[in-house]
């Protein structure tokens, strides 16, 4: 028996096919390993290696000040366009992600879009108040050597936070994220 025009007689899964598209560029991809490791350095380095911490801790200044600039200058998802529409869909995002519900996104997702705005801040406290914790006006005083403590431990916890994210979506979505940072490829699933 002759088959429909545009019916495909295989399983659901069959119909899908997937191809990868160019969604984050290099100098995003750069940036984005560059301050994973910057941040891991100075996280263990401090009162140890203070050379080493400071010198990390102003190319963590450079890198927010780059990412600053590329998000109105860079590719198509590396710029900030999308950021007060993905925040205000973060709330019912993260309500839907309980059961399951991740929706597909080329770009950040909402929850990704919050934790970048939760890392930009609290990176820029962080790196703010260390860089004041070093000047002839602010070193010793409590409130920066306190915010600068209180940020630092907040920039890890939302590391994990994001790590585990990232694991999470990949797992849910069944995607190499990680992968997708380094190749700057993600795969995207068409219906045939």
């Amino acid at each position: 028996m002759p088959q429909a025009r545009g019916v495909s007689n295989g399983t659901p899964a069959d119909r899908t096919a997937s191809r990868a598209v160019a969604v984050w560029d290099l100098p995003l991809r750069l940036w984005h390993w560059l301050l994973a490791t910057s941040v891991l350095i100075a996280w263990f380095t401090p009162t140890v290696y203070d050379g080493l911490h400071r010198i990390v801790g102003y190319t963590v200044i450079g890198l927010l000040g780059f990412r600053l600039v590329w998000g109105f200058i860079g590719g198509r998802y590396s710029r900030f366009r999308m950021v007060g529409v993905r925040l205000r869909a973060a709330p019912g995002y993260l309500w839907n992600l309980r059961r399951g519900i991740t929706g597909r996104y080329i770009g950040l997702n909402p929850a990704g879009t919050l934790m970048l705005v939760a890392l930009l801040a609290s990176l820029a406290v962080s790196t703010i108040t260390g860089a004041m914790s070093v000047t002839v006006t602010f070193f010793g005083v409590w409130w920066v050597e306190d915010t600068h403590h209180y940020s630092s431990d907040a920039v890890i916890i939302l590391v994990v936070l994001h790590v585990l994210g990232v694991v999470l979506m990949g797992t849910l979505q069944r995607e190499n994220l990680i992968r997708a940072m380094f190749t700057g490829r993600k795969r995207i699933r068409n219906r045939l």
